[in-house]
């Protein structure tokens, strides 16, 4: 029988339960045509292929037999999961199974035979799962057969019959696993399956409250509101398959607004959903603080701050380190007085010319732009013109003032570096005596650095560049005079 990856399954697909009786396992494995090589047992975490992880290593003896245990390798986190055998120094050499607190199973397998030639006694899931992934193959060689009946449709009439056998071919696929889950409910192939479901949009004309209006977004927020429903967020089981990463990304990539509020929000609701769980809390914890912290949304840096004072301030992230956690919080405290809506941190300067201190807060301008750079930066070569350029084309008639900070070197050297870029009539200052803190109030960590202020000096855009500053204005004024003609309307 062929086998399949499961990770191949979950791409083909589209994507409770307390812990089995039973601690540990015991796995004899059986090589026929191997012996004296060294055998992996690698578990996914969270994610699918190549991250995966190991558990334990033995060698294969003269018979081509090895036994992985759980009390031999002191196994004691160990929940189940999607495993794998991996022989070392041959990649082609693994495959998937399904393994669970209390297995004590023999596998035998013969290498030239890979992916088929695996048996299993004593495992009657992984029985099923065999059958399951037979089953899967003949579906995809019938999908594959109604894709060339789909090329070679000469009408819409011999394409809608095509799509109609497509569609009944996967409803008979899903009743397979609903039928599973249904007869092995404390399975984990049962939780996988589950996992995997998505939502089905109900069909016909969907209204608003009025029951006049048709809803143009039913469909998004119906698949939203049951998008985890088949999701057991307390099986710790399902952190050790490929399922999980993939959900979490689409979730927060398609269907999330990409608006720290709505992360936030969206955030608390799956830490509550896996509360109390270990490895679910764990992961789910750490994707949602990387994803934040690593997002190329501006502003999102405030949700990374959120989390970091909700769940790791107050002991959540229980598997870090004390310095790891001082890590998370010195992070977060360099970013939380520059947040997006808050009022910017005072910077008072020498200006570069005149040596006259310059308050940036006392600048008199309907916004603000508070450029960190450094002359030596290839990269500040490169913007400062492009700032220029929008400065004269377009950001003096809004009324912008450039505020900027020289981030090293000499005065003379940033004297030239102003010449040559066109920023004398912009305020230029320098920290020469380092006693401003710049870095930590504008978490400076690289050049350049671009904020935008409104005429109250509050944040309004960060980490910009000569391309996007207008469009933020653009909007901000867009808002501006939408919140105006709404208070005129009340009025």
């Amino acid at each position: 029988m062929k086998r399949i990856s499961l990770i191949a399954l979950v791409l083909l697909l589209g994507f409770s339960f307390s812990s089995i009786a039973g601690e540990g396992y015991h796995i004899q494995l059986k090589m026929t045509d191997m012996k004296d090589s060294l055998v992996y047992l690698v578990h996914y975490y969270g994610k699918g292929r190549p991250t995966i992880f190991i558990s334990d290593s033995v060698k294969l003896d003269h018979n081509g037999v090895a036994v992985f245990d759980s009390k031999t390798n002191h196994d004691s986190s160990f929940v189940g999961g999607i495993y794998i055998i991996l022989v070392k120094d041959a990649e082609r050499t693994n495959f998937e199974f399904l393994l669970n607190k209390g297995d004590n199973m023999t596998i035998t397998v013969t290498k030239s035979k890979l992916p088929d030639g695996v048996k299993f006694k004593n495992s009657p899931e992984n029985e099923r799962f065999e059958a399951y992934v037979d089953y899967l193959k003949g579906y995809s060689a019938d999908q594959d057969k109604l894709k060339k009946e789909l090329e070679k449709a000469t009408s819409a009439a011999d394409t809608d019959v095509v799509r109609k056998k497509s569609v009944a071919a996967s409803k008979v696929l899903t009743q397979y696993r609903r039928d599973y889950i249904k007869k092995y409910p404390r399975s984990l192939l049962a939780a996988i399956f589950s996992a995997m479901e998505t939502p089905e949009i109900p069909e016909g004309p969907h209204y608003l409250e009025d029951g006049v209006t048709k809803d143009s977004t039913f469909a998004y927020k119906y698949y939203k509101a049951h998008y985890w429903d088949g999701f057991d967020f307390h099986d710790d089981r399902l952190i050790y398959t490929p399922l999980y990463d993939a959900r979490i990304e689409e979730y927060f990539s398609k269907l999330v607004l990409p608006w720290p509020d709505s992360v936030e929000k969206e955030s608390d609701y799956l830490l509550r959903k896996c509360k109390g769980t270990h490895d679910m809390f764990h992961y789910s914890l750490w994707w949602l603080t990387r994803n934040a912290e690593n997002s190329k949304v501006m502003g999102m840096d405030e949700a990374f701050v959120y989390l970091v004072e909700n769940y790791y301030m107050k002991g959540e992230a229980f598997w870090l380190t004390n310095e790891e956690l001082t890590k998370y919080m010195e992070r977060a405290q360099k970013i939380a007085p520059n947040v997006i809506g808050n009022i910017a941190p005072e910077i008072k300067l020498p200006e570069v010319h005149t040596k006259k201190e310059q308050s940036m807060l006392a600048m008199k301008a309907k916004y603000t732009l508070v450029v960190f750079y450094s002359p030596n930066c290839g990269h500040c070569q490169h913007e400062m013109p492009g700032l220029d350029s929008l400065y004269r084309a377009v950001l003096k008639d809004k009324g912008v003032k450039i505020y900027t900070v020289a981030t090293e070197t000499d005065d003379t050297t940033i004297h030239n570096f102003n010449k040559k870029y066109n920023m004398l009539d912009w305020t230029n200052t320098w920290d020469p005596d380092h006693t401003s803190d710049y870095h930590n109030k504008y978490d400076v960590y690289s050049t350049p650095t671009i904020y935008l202020l409104d005429e109250k000096k509050i944040i309004r855009g960060k980490r910009l560049d000569h391309n996007n500053i207008a469009s933020v204005i653009d909007m901000l004024e867009r808002k501006a005079k939408d919140k105006a003609k709404e208070k005129g309307a009340k009025q």
